[in-house]
Protein backbone atom coordinates (compact mmCIF):
# COMPACT_ATOMS: atom_id res chain seq x y z
CA UNK A 1 0.00 0.00 0.00
CA UNK A 2 2.80 2.43 0.90
CA UNK A 3 4.60 1.67 -2.37
CA UNK A 4 1.41 2.39 -4.32
CA UNK A 5 0.93 5.66 -2.45
CA UNK A 6 4.51 6.71 -3.18
CA UNK A 7 4.04 5.89 -6.87
CA UNK A 8 0.86 7.95 -6.95
CA UNK A 9 2.61 10.84 -5.20
CA UNK A 10 5.59 11.03 -7.56
CA UNK A 11 4.33 9.55 -10.84
CA UNK A 12 0.67 10.57 -11.18
CA UNK A 13 -1.23 13.87 -11.32
CA UNK A 14 -3.91 13.61 -8.65
CA UNK A 15 -4.71 17.14 -7.48
CA UNK A 16 -3.50 20.72 -7.91
CA UNK A 17 -1.17 20.88 -4.91
CA UNK A 18 0.10 17.33 -5.39
CA UNK A 19 0.81 17.95 -9.08
CA UNK A 20 2.78 21.13 -8.34
CA UNK A 21 4.71 19.34 -5.58
CA UNK A 22 5.38 16.32 -7.79
CA UNK A 23 6.59 18.43 -10.69
CA UNK A 24 8.73 20.56 -8.39
CA UNK A 25 10.33 17.44 -6.89
CA UNK A 26 11.32 16.05 -10.28
CA UNK A 27 12.55 19.38 -11.57
CA UNK A 28 14.57 20.00 -8.43
CA UNK A 29 16.11 16.55 -8.79
CA UNK A 30 16.84 16.98 -12.50
CA UNK A 31 18.08 20.57 -12.33
CA UNK A 32 20.08 19.87 -9.19
CA UNK A 33 21.91 16.91 -10.75
CA UNK A 34 22.20 18.19 -14.34
CA UNK A 35 23.22 21.76 -13.46
CA UNK A 36 25.71 20.50 -10.89
CA UNK A 37 27.32 18.18 -13.45
CA UNK A 38 27.38 20.93 -16.06
CA UNK A 39 28.83 23.37 -13.53
CA UNK A 40 31.56 20.93 -12.48
CA UNK A 41 32.53 20.46 -16.13
CA UNK A 42 32.68 24.18 -16.89
CA UNK A 43 34.74 24.84 -13.75
CA UNK A 44 37.34 22.31 -14.91
CA UNK A 45 37.27 23.81 -18.39
CA UNK A 46 37.99 27.25 -16.92
CA UNK A 47 40.77 25.91 -14.68
CA UNK A 48 42.49 23.97 -17.46
CA UNK A 49 42.09 26.54 -20.24
CA UNK A 50 42.69 29.66 -18.13
CA UNK A 51 41.05 33.09 -18.43
CA UNK A 52 42.45 33.88 -21.90
CA UNK A 53 41.28 30.71 -23.69
CA UNK A 54 38.01 30.58 -21.77
CA UNK A 55 37.47 34.19 -22.81
CA UNK A 56 37.58 33.07 -26.45
CA UNK A 57 35.18 30.21 -25.68
CA UNK A 58 32.76 32.59 -23.87
CA UNK A 59 32.90 35.08 -26.72
CA UNK A 60 32.13 32.38 -29.31
CA UNK A 61 29.32 30.87 -27.25
CA UNK A 62 27.79 34.29 -26.51
CA UNK A 63 27.81 35.28 -30.18
CA UNK A 64 26.17 32.03 -31.29
CA UNK A 65 23.61 32.25 -28.47
CA UNK A 66 22.24 35.53 -29.81
CA UNK A 67 21.03 33.76 -32.96
CA UNK A 68 19.75 30.52 -31.43
CA UNK A 69 16.45 32.07 -30.35
CA UNK A 70 15.54 32.34 -34.04
CA UNK A 71 15.21 28.55 -34.05
CA UNK A 72 12.40 28.66 -31.49
CA UNK A 73 10.79 32.09 -31.76
CA UNK A 74 8.62 31.54 -28.68
CA UNK A 75 7.00 28.36 -29.98
CA UNK A 76 8.03 26.22 -26.97
CA UNK A 77 6.26 28.43 -24.41
CA UNK A 78 3.13 28.69 -26.54
CA UNK A 79 3.18 24.91 -27.06
CA UNK A 80 3.13 24.35 -23.31
CA UNK A 81 0.36 26.90 -22.85
CA UNK A 82 -1.89 25.65 -25.66
CA UNK A 83 -1.40 21.93 -24.98
CA UNK A 84 -2.00 22.35 -21.23
CA UNK A 85 -5.29 24.15 -21.95
CA UNK A 86 -6.53 21.57 -24.44
CA UNK A 87 -4.80 18.16 -24.87
CA UNK A 88 -6.48 17.80 -28.29
CA UNK A 89 -3.94 20.29 -29.62
CA UNK A 90 -1.25 17.60 -29.32
CA UNK A 91 -2.11 16.47 -32.85
CA UNK A 92 -0.39 19.66 -34.03
CA UNK A 93 2.95 18.70 -32.48
CA UNK A 94 4.44 17.19 -35.66
CA UNK A 95 4.02 20.50 -37.48
CA UNK A 96 5.61 22.37 -34.58
CA UNK A 97 8.57 19.97 -34.52
CA UNK A 98 9.05 20.23 -38.27
CA UNK A 99 8.99 24.01 -38.19
CA UNK A 100 11.68 23.83 -35.51
CA UNK A 101 14.00 22.07 -37.99
CA UNK A 102 13.47 24.73 -40.67
CA UNK A 103 14.00 27.57 -38.20
CA UNK A 104 17.23 25.93 -36.98
CA UNK A 105 18.63 25.76 -40.52
CA UNK A 106 17.86 29.44 -41.04
CA UNK A 107 19.45 30.39 -37.71
CA UNK A 108 22.64 28.48 -38.56
CA UNK A 109 23.01 30.29 -41.90
CA UNK A 110 22.80 33.64 -40.08
CA UNK A 111 25.36 32.50 -37.48
CA UNK A 112 27.70 31.43 -40.26
CA UNK A 113 27.48 34.80 -42.01
CA UNK A 114 27.81 36.69 -38.73
CA UNK A 115 30.98 34.85 -37.70
CA UNK A 116 32.87 36.43 -40.62
CA UNK A 117 31.71 39.91 -39.60
CA UNK A 118 32.40 39.75 -35.87
CA UNK A 119 36.03 38.53 -35.88
CA UNK A 120 38.89 37.94 -38.34
CA UNK A 121 40.36 35.22 -36.06
CA UNK A 122 39.98 31.89 -37.92
CA UNK A 123 40.22 29.84 -34.71
CA UNK A 124 37.37 31.76 -33.09
CA UNK A 125 35.34 31.59 -36.30
CA UNK A 126 35.66 27.80 -36.33
CA UNK A 127 34.67 27.57 -32.66
CA UNK A 128 31.61 29.73 -33.41
CA UNK A 129 30.53 27.32 -36.18
CA UNK A 130 30.87 24.26 -33.94
CA UNK A 131 29.12 25.89 -30.98
CA UNK A 132 26.37 27.18 -33.29
CA UNK A 133 25.44 23.62 -34.24
CA UNK A 134 25.76 22.52 -30.60
CA UNK A 135 23.39 25.26 -29.40
CA UNK A 136 20.84 24.48 -32.11
CA UNK A 137 20.93 20.79 -31.20
CA UNK A 138 20.56 21.67 -27.51
CA UNK A 139 17.57 23.88 -28.26
CA UNK A 140 15.65 20.88 -29.64
CA UNK A 141 15.36 19.57 -26.10
CA UNK A 142 13.18 22.54 -25.16
CA UNK A 143 10.49 21.73 -27.71
CA UNK A 144 10.41 18.23 -26.19
CA UNK A 145 10.23 19.67 -22.67
CA UNK A 146 7.35 21.91 -23.80
CA UNK A 147 5.29 18.84 -24.73
CA UNK A 148 6.09 17.06 -21.46
CA UNK A 149 5.37 20.15 -19.34
CA UNK A 150 1.96 20.53 -20.98
CA UNK A 151 1.17 17.00 -19.81
CA UNK A 152 2.72 17.97 -16.46
CA UNK A 153 5.04 14.96 -16.72
CA UNK A 154 8.19 16.55 -15.38
CA UNK A 155 9.50 13.14 -14.31
CA UNK A 156 10.22 12.42 -18.00
CA UNK A 157 11.92 15.77 -18.41
CA UNK A 158 14.00 15.00 -15.33
CA UNK A 159 15.26 11.74 -16.83
CA UNK A 160 16.18 13.45 -20.10
CA UNK A 161 18.10 16.25 -18.39
CA UNK A 162 20.09 13.88 -16.20
CA UNK A 163 20.91 11.62 -19.17
CA UNK A 164 22.07 14.58 -21.24
CA UNK A 165 24.22 15.96 -18.41
CA UNK A 166 25.89 12.59 -17.78
CA UNK A 167 26.78 12.12 -21.45
CA UNK A 168 28.13 15.69 -21.71
CA UNK A 169 30.20 15.29 -18.54
CA UNK A 170 31.68 11.98 -19.70
CA UNK A 171 32.64 13.26 -23.16
CA UNK A 172 33.84 16.60 -21.75
CA UNK A 173 36.17 15.08 -19.16
CA UNK A 174 37.55 12.63 -21.71
CA UNK A 175 38.53 15.51 -24.01
CA UNK A 176 39.85 17.69 -21.16
CA UNK A 177 42.29 15.01 -20.03
CA UNK A 178 43.27 13.74 -23.49
CA UNK A 179 43.41 16.77 -25.80
CA UNK A 180 42.26 20.02 -24.15
CA UNK A 181 41.64 23.00 -26.44
CA UNK A 182 38.67 25.28 -27.09
CA UNK A 183 38.13 23.60 -30.48
CA UNK A 184 38.12 20.06 -29.09
CA UNK A 185 35.91 21.02 -26.15
CA UNK A 186 33.44 22.58 -28.59
CA UNK A 187 33.38 19.34 -30.56
CA UNK A 188 32.84 17.48 -27.28
CA UNK A 189 29.74 19.51 -26.42
CA UNK A 190 28.37 18.96 -29.92
CA UNK A 191 28.98 15.19 -30.00
CA UNK A 192 27.55 14.65 -26.50
CA UNK A 193 24.35 16.51 -27.30
CA UNK A 194 23.91 14.76 -30.64
CA UNK A 195 24.12 11.40 -28.85
CA UNK A 196 21.69 12.51 -26.14
CA UNK A 197 19.17 13.99 -28.60
CA UNK A 198 19.19 10.85 -30.76
CA UNK A 199 18.45 8.65 -27.71
CA UNK A 200 15.73 10.98 -26.47
CA UNK A 201 13.98 11.21 -29.84
CA UNK A 202 13.91 7.42 -30.06
CA UNK A 203 12.46 7.12 -26.56
CA UNK A 204 9.84 9.82 -27.24
CA UNK A 205 8.84 8.24 -30.55
CA UNK A 206 8.36 4.72 -29.19
CA UNK A 207 6.96 5.47 -25.71
CA UNK A 208 5.38 8.95 -25.61
CA UNK A 209 4.41 10.44 -28.98
CA UNK A 210 5.08 9.32 -32.54
CA UNK A 211 6.60 12.47 -34.04
CA UNK A 212 6.26 12.80 -37.79
CA UNK A 213 7.60 15.39 -40.18
CA UNK A 214 4.73 17.45 -41.55
CA UNK A 215 3.83 21.08 -42.09
CA UNK A 216 0.30 22.38 -41.70
CA UNK A 217 0.01 26.01 -42.74
CA UNK A 218 -3.01 26.63 -40.52
CA UNK A 219 -1.22 25.30 -37.45
CA UNK A 220 1.88 27.39 -38.22
CA UNK A 221 -0.20 30.53 -38.60
CA UNK A 222 -1.99 29.82 -35.33
CA UNK A 223 1.18 29.30 -33.31
CA UNK A 224 3.18 32.12 -34.87
CA UNK A 225 0.26 34.46 -34.24
CA UNK A 226 0.71 33.79 -30.53
CA UNK A 227 4.47 33.23 -30.45
CA UNK A 228 5.96 36.11 -32.45
CA UNK A 229 5.93 38.53 -29.48
CA UNK A 230 7.66 35.88 -27.38
CA UNK A 231 10.07 35.18 -30.23
CA UNK A 232 11.10 38.82 -30.46
CA UNK A 233 11.27 38.91 -26.66
CA UNK A 234 13.60 35.92 -26.72
CA UNK A 235 15.81 37.70 -29.25
CA UNK A 236 15.96 40.73 -26.99
CA UNK A 237 16.69 38.46 -24.02
CA UNK A 238 19.51 36.74 -25.89
CA UNK A 239 21.01 40.11 -26.79
CA UNK A 240 20.72 41.20 -23.16
CA UNK A 241 22.39 38.03 -21.86
CA UNK A 242 25.20 37.89 -24.40
CA UNK A 243 25.87 41.36 -25.74
CA UNK A 244 28.30 42.18 -22.93
CA UNK A 245 30.54 39.20 -23.75
CA UNK A 246 30.31 39.94 -27.47
CA UNK A 247 31.31 43.59 -26.97
CA UNK A 248 34.24 42.64 -24.73
CA UNK A 249 35.40 40.07 -27.27
CA UNK A 250 35.04 42.55 -30.12
CA UNK A 251 37.10 45.11 -28.16
CA UNK A 252 39.82 42.53 -27.57
CA UNK A 253 39.16 42.20 -23.82
CA UNK A 254 39.63 38.43 -23.97
CA UNK A 255 41.05 37.76 -20.47
CA UNK A 256 38.49 40.16 -18.98
CA UNK A 257 35.82 38.20 -20.83
CA UNK A 258 37.13 35.03 -19.19
CA UNK A 259 36.97 36.55 -15.69
CA UNK A 260 33.51 37.91 -16.39
CA UNK A 261 32.33 34.60 -17.82
CA UNK A 262 33.61 32.79 -14.73
CA UNK A 263 31.52 35.04 -12.46
CA UNK A 264 28.50 34.71 -14.76
CA UNK A 265 28.69 30.92 -14.60
CA UNK A 266 28.18 31.01 -10.84
CA UNK A 267 25.35 33.50 -11.21
CA UNK A 268 23.71 31.12 -13.70
CA UNK A 269 23.93 28.43 -11.04
CA UNK A 270 22.18 30.65 -8.46
CA UNK A 271 19.13 31.15 -10.69
CA UNK A 272 18.36 27.42 -10.82
CA UNK A 273 15.72 27.68 -8.04
CA UNK A 274 13.81 30.32 -10.04
CA UNK A 275 13.88 28.08 -13.12
CA UNK A 276 12.54 25.15 -11.12
CA UNK A 277 9.72 27.08 -9.53
CA UNK A 278 8.72 28.65 -12.86
CA UNK A 279 8.57 25.29 -14.64
CA UNK A 280 6.23 23.96 -11.95
CA UNK A 281 3.91 26.97 -11.79
CA UNK A 282 3.69 27.98 -15.47
CA UNK A 283 1.39 25.15 -16.69
CA UNK A 284 -0.84 25.54 -13.62
CA UNK A 285 -1.12 29.32 -14.04
CA UNK A 286 -1.93 28.86 -17.75
CA UNK A 287 -4.71 26.44 -16.93
CA UNK A 288 -6.20 28.50 -14.08
CA UNK A 289 -6.31 31.64 -16.21
CA UNK A 290 -9.09 29.95 -18.19
CA UNK A 291 -10.81 28.36 -15.21
CA UNK A 292 -10.72 30.52 -12.07
CA UNK A 293 -9.44 34.04 -11.40
CA UNK A 294 -9.61 33.40 -7.67
CA UNK A 295 -7.40 30.31 -7.89
CA UNK A 296 -5.11 32.12 -10.32
CA UNK A 297 -4.52 34.84 -7.73
CA UNK A 298 -3.88 32.26 -5.04
CA UNK A 299 -1.34 30.29 -7.09
CA UNK A 300 0.35 33.49 -8.32
CA UNK A 301 0.74 34.58 -4.69
CA UNK A 302 2.38 31.23 -3.91
CA UNK A 303 4.72 31.79 -6.85
CA UNK A 304 5.70 35.31 -5.74
CA UNK A 305 6.15 34.18 -2.12
CA UNK A 306 8.55 31.48 -3.30
CA UNK A 307 10.57 34.01 -5.27
CA UNK A 308 10.79 36.44 -2.34
CA UNK A 309 11.85 33.69 0.07
CA UNK A 310 14.64 32.62 -2.30
CA UNK A 311 15.82 36.01 -3.58
CA UNK A 312 16.84 37.75 -0.36
CA UNK A 313 19.12 35.10 1.24
CA UNK A 314 20.86 34.27 -2.04
CA UNK A 315 21.71 37.94 -2.57
CA UNK A 316 22.93 38.39 1.01
CA UNK A 317 25.00 35.20 0.95
CA UNK A 318 26.58 36.09 -2.39
CA UNK A 319 27.67 39.50 -1.16
CA UNK A 320 29.16 38.16 2.06
CA UNK A 321 31.06 35.23 0.56
CA UNK A 322 32.01 36.42 -2.94
CA UNK A 323 35.74 36.13 -2.28
CA UNK A 324 35.47 32.69 -0.67
CA UNK A 325 33.24 31.42 -3.48
CA UNK A 326 35.59 32.55 -6.27
CA UNK A 327 38.68 31.24 -4.45
CA UNK A 328 37.02 27.88 -3.74
CA UNK A 329 35.80 27.33 -7.30
CA UNK A 330 38.49 28.91 -9.49
CA UNK A 331 41.45 29.83 -7.30
CA UNK A 332 43.22 33.14 -6.71
CA UNK A 333 44.04 33.61 -10.41
CA UNK A 334 40.42 34.71 -10.83
CA UNK A 335 40.43 37.44 -8.17
CA UNK A 336 39.23 40.01 -10.76
CA UNK A 337 35.98 38.00 -10.88
CA UNK A 338 35.15 38.79 -7.23
CA UNK A 339 33.87 42.34 -7.69
CA UNK A 340 32.01 41.35 -10.85
CA UNK A 341 30.30 38.57 -8.89
CA UNK A 342 29.32 40.97 -6.08
CA UNK A 343 27.65 43.26 -8.60
CA UNK A 344 26.03 40.46 -10.60
CA UNK A 345 24.49 38.78 -7.54
CA UNK A 346 21.98 41.65 -7.47
CA UNK A 347 20.73 40.49 -10.87
CA UNK A 348 19.79 37.18 -9.26
CA UNK A 349 17.72 38.78 -6.52
CA UNK A 350 16.04 41.29 -8.85
CA UNK A 351 15.46 38.61 -11.49
CA UNK A 352 13.66 36.35 -9.01
CA UNK A 353 11.19 39.13 -8.20
CA UNK A 354 10.79 40.02 -11.90
CA UNK A 355 9.71 36.53 -12.95
CA UNK A 356 6.15 36.43 -11.55
CA UNK A 357 5.29 39.82 -13.07
CA UNK A 358 6.60 38.85 -16.47
CA UNK A 359 5.08 35.36 -16.53
CA UNK A 360 1.61 36.61 -15.62
CA UNK A 361 1.74 38.83 -18.73
CA UNK A 362 2.32 35.73 -20.89
CA UNK A 363 -0.32 33.68 -19.10
CA UNK A 364 -2.89 36.46 -19.50
CA UNK A 365 -2.21 36.75 -23.27
CA UNK A 366 -0.33 40.06 -23.00
CA UNK A 367 2.66 38.88 -25.02
CA UNK A 368 2.93 42.25 -26.75
CA UNK A 369 3.32 44.01 -23.39
CA UNK A 370 5.98 41.46 -22.50
CA UNK A 371 7.64 42.24 -25.83
CA UNK A 372 7.61 45.98 -25.13
CA UNK A 373 9.25 45.46 -21.73
CA UNK A 374 11.97 43.34 -23.35
CA UNK A 375 12.54 45.90 -26.14
CA UNK A 376 13.02 48.77 -23.70
CA UNK A 377 15.27 46.60 -21.51
CA UNK A 378 17.53 45.50 -24.35
CA UNK A 379 17.91 49.10 -25.59
CA UNK A 380 18.88 50.14 -22.05
CA UNK A 381 21.31 47.21 -21.88
CA UNK A 382 23.03 47.99 -25.18
CA UNK A 383 23.41 51.68 -24.29
CA UNK A 384 24.73 50.85 -20.81
CA UNK A 385 27.22 48.30 -22.18
CA UNK A 386 28.49 50.64 -24.90
CA UNK A 387 29.07 53.38 -22.32
CA UNK A 388 30.41 51.29 -19.42
CA UNK A 389 32.47 48.43 -20.95
CA UNK A 390 35.13 50.60 -22.67
CA UNK A 391 35.68 52.42 -19.34
CA UNK A 392 35.21 49.71 -16.73
CA UNK A 393 35.46 46.44 -18.70
CA UNK A 394 33.88 43.47 -16.88
CA UNK A 395 32.71 45.68 -13.99
CA UNK A 396 30.93 47.96 -16.44
CA UNK A 397 29.24 44.92 -17.99
CA UNK A 398 28.13 43.81 -14.51
CA UNK A 399 26.65 47.22 -13.70
CA UNK A 400 24.85 47.26 -17.07
CA UNK A 401 23.22 43.92 -16.19
CA UNK A 402 21.95 45.29 -12.88
CA UNK A 403 20.57 48.42 -14.55
CA UNK A 404 18.75 46.30 -17.13
CA UNK A 405 17.18 44.06 -14.48
CA UNK A 406 15.91 47.10 -12.57
CA UNK A 407 14.31 48.42 -15.76
CA UNK A 408 12.61 45.05 -16.34
CA UNK A 409 11.32 44.93 -12.76
CA UNK A 410 9.84 48.42 -12.82
CA UNK A 411 8.18 47.90 -16.20
CA UNK A 412 6.94 44.43 -15.22
CA UNK A 413 5.28 45.80 -12.09
CA UNK A 414 3.65 48.68 -13.96
CA UNK A 415 2.34 46.56 -16.85
CA UNK A 416 1.04 43.83 -14.54
CA UNK A 417 -0.72 46.45 -12.42
CA UNK A 418 -2.38 48.07 -15.44
CA UNK A 419 -3.27 45.12 -17.65
CA UNK A 420 -3.68 41.98 -15.51
CA UNK A 421 -6.74 41.30 -13.33
CA UNK A 422 -4.82 40.23 -10.24
CA UNK A 423 -3.50 41.96 -7.15
CA UNK A 424 0.22 42.35 -7.88
CA UNK A 425 1.13 43.13 -4.27
CA UNK A 426 -0.87 42.56 -1.10
CA UNK A 427 -0.56 42.19 2.65
CA UNK A 428 0.33 38.51 2.35
CA UNK A 429 3.30 39.25 0.10
CA UNK A 430 4.39 42.15 2.32
CA UNK A 431 4.35 39.77 5.30
CA UNK A 432 6.46 37.26 3.34
CA UNK A 433 8.97 39.99 2.48
CA UNK A 434 9.30 41.01 6.14
CA UNK A 435 9.74 37.40 7.25
CA UNK A 436 12.38 36.77 4.55
CA UNK A 437 14.25 39.98 5.45
CA UNK A 438 14.31 39.18 9.19
CA UNK A 439 15.36 35.58 8.53
CA UNK A 440 18.12 36.77 6.19
CA UNK A 441 19.37 39.14 8.90
CA UNK A 442 19.49 36.24 11.37
CA UNK A 443 21.34 34.16 8.78
CA UNK A 444 23.80 37.01 8.16
CA UNK A 445 24.60 37.28 11.87
CA UNK A 446 25.09 33.51 12.12
CA UNK A 447 27.34 33.01 9.08
CA UNK A 448 29.56 36.04 9.79
CA UNK A 449 30.57 34.70 13.19
CA UNK A 450 34.28 33.68 13.08
CA UNK A 451 33.45 30.11 14.10
CA UNK A 452 31.26 29.74 10.98
CA UNK A 453 32.93 32.18 8.58
CA UNK A 454 36.25 30.32 8.69
CA UNK A 455 34.69 26.98 7.72
CA UNK A 456 34.65 25.48 4.22
CA UNK A 457 32.25 27.39 1.95
CA UNK A 458 30.04 24.32 1.45
CA UNK A 459 29.60 23.98 5.21
CA UNK A 460 28.81 27.68 5.48
CA UNK A 461 26.14 27.40 2.78
CA UNK A 462 24.57 24.42 4.55
CA UNK A 463 24.56 26.18 7.94
CA UNK A 464 23.19 29.38 6.37
CA UNK A 465 20.33 27.47 4.73
CA UNK A 466 19.44 25.72 7.98
CA UNK A 467 19.48 28.96 9.98
CA UNK A 468 17.44 30.79 7.35
CA UNK A 469 14.65 28.24 6.99
CA UNK A 470 14.48 27.55 10.74
CA UNK A 471 14.14 31.30 11.26
CA UNK A 472 11.27 31.41 8.77
CA UNK A 473 9.48 28.56 10.55
CA UNK A 474 9.91 30.22 13.94
CA UNK A 475 8.71 33.62 12.74
CA UNK A 476 5.65 32.17 11.00
CA UNK A 477 4.86 30.18 14.13
CA UNK A 478 5.10 33.39 16.17
CA UNK A 479 2.80 35.24 13.74
CA UNK A 480 0.21 32.46 13.87
CA UNK A 481 0.34 32.41 17.67
CA UNK A 482 0.02 36.19 17.79
CA UNK A 483 -2.94 36.01 15.42
CA UNK A 484 -4.62 33.35 17.56
CA UNK A 485 -4.13 35.44 20.71
CA UNK A 486 -5.62 38.44 18.92
CA UNK A 487 -8.67 36.40 17.91
CA UNK A 488 -9.11 35.11 21.49
CA UNK A 489 -8.86 38.68 22.84
CA UNK A 490 -11.41 39.87 20.25
CA UNK A 491 -13.89 37.10 21.15
CA UNK A 492 -13.40 37.88 24.84
CA UNK A 493 -14.31 41.54 24.25
CA UNK A 494 -17.35 40.60 22.16
CA UNK A 495 -18.62 38.13 24.77
CA UNK A 496 -18.06 40.66 27.54
CA UNK A 497 -20.20 43.19 25.71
Amino acid sequence: MKIINIQNLFLKNIGLKQTVLKNTFWLVLAEGISRLLEFVLIVYIIKILGAEEFGKFSFSLAFASIFVVLSDFGIADITTREFSRDPKNEKEYSTIFSSKILLSIGAFILMLIGSFLITPDLVIQKVIWILAIYILVSDFFFIIYAFLRARQKMEYEAGIKILRALITLTVGFFILYRCPSIGNISYGYLIANLIALTLVLLLVYFYIYKIKLSLDRTVLQKFFKFSWPLGLTAIFGAIFLNMDSVIMGYLGQIAENGWYGAARRIISFTIIPATLVLASFYPVLSKLFEESKEKLQKVWDYYMESMIILAIPITVGGLVFAQKIIDFIYGTDFNPSVLAFKILIFTTGIGFICNPYMIILIVSNHQKKYLLVSLIAVIANIIANIILIPRYSLYGASIASVITNIVILLLGIEFSRRFVAISIFNLKLFKTMIVAAISSAVMFIAITQPLVYNLNILMIVFIGMMVYFLSILCIYKFFNKFKSLGEIHLFYRVDKK
